[in-house]
């Protein structure tokens, strides 16, 4: 038992360490290609372009690594055969939250999957209900979610529109 489990750890960790190494490199290859493109256009010496680059490359690499690890979290929450169908902003909260550093992305999360949906804190999962154990119901520019007879969350969503949306996802695959 001990064996599948350091067997299973080992590879959720090398599923990591390839999502952070994956946005890490393309994080500071596209950082580098705009450093570059700039320096040369500005007719800027050679070792100026290169140190620039060195540096963004490694602050950009640095980014890109946490984005890519909480986009390995989040793969690795989805159920075999489950797709994601959009991810949404949800406002903090309360209003003392700072905002998050650019390379944060949002602090709150709500993916709608083909199975239901999930409330991200990053990438810590907050919680995942089914469609068929969901009411969605449109509030303003909140929307309340109900899971099985109870509210389990009131969102305040930072894109236009996305309250229908969502109520639309969850009338197509069976929320009540």
């Amino acid at each position: 038992m001990d064996g599948e489990r350091e067997a299973h750890d080992s590879g959720r960790e090398a599923r990591l360490r390839r999502a952070r190494l994956s946005g890490a490199a393309a994080t500071a290859a596209l950082a580098v290609v705009a450093v570059l493109g700039f320096g040369i256009e500005s007719g800027l010496p050679w070792w100026t372009i290169a140190a620039a680059a060195l540096l963004t490359a490694g602050l950009a690499g640095w980014a890109g690594a946490q984005a890519g690890r909480r986009r390995g979290v989040m793969a690795e929450a989805l159920e075999p055969e489950e797709k994601v169908i959009a991810t949404w902003a949800v406002r903090p909260p309360y209003t003392e939250h700072t905002p998050p550093a650019a390379h944060e992305g949002p602090r709150y999360q709500l993916r709608a999957t083909t199975r239901g949906l999930q409330m991200w804190e990053r990438s810590v999962l907050l919680w995942r209900h089914p469609w068929p154990e969901l009411r969605v119901v449109p509030d303003g520019p909140r929307m309340r979610v109900h899971h099985r007879g109870q509210e389990a969350a009131t969102l305040l969503l930072e894109q236009p529109g996305a309250v229908q949306e969502i109520c639309l996802a969850a009338r197509r695959h069976g929320a009540v």
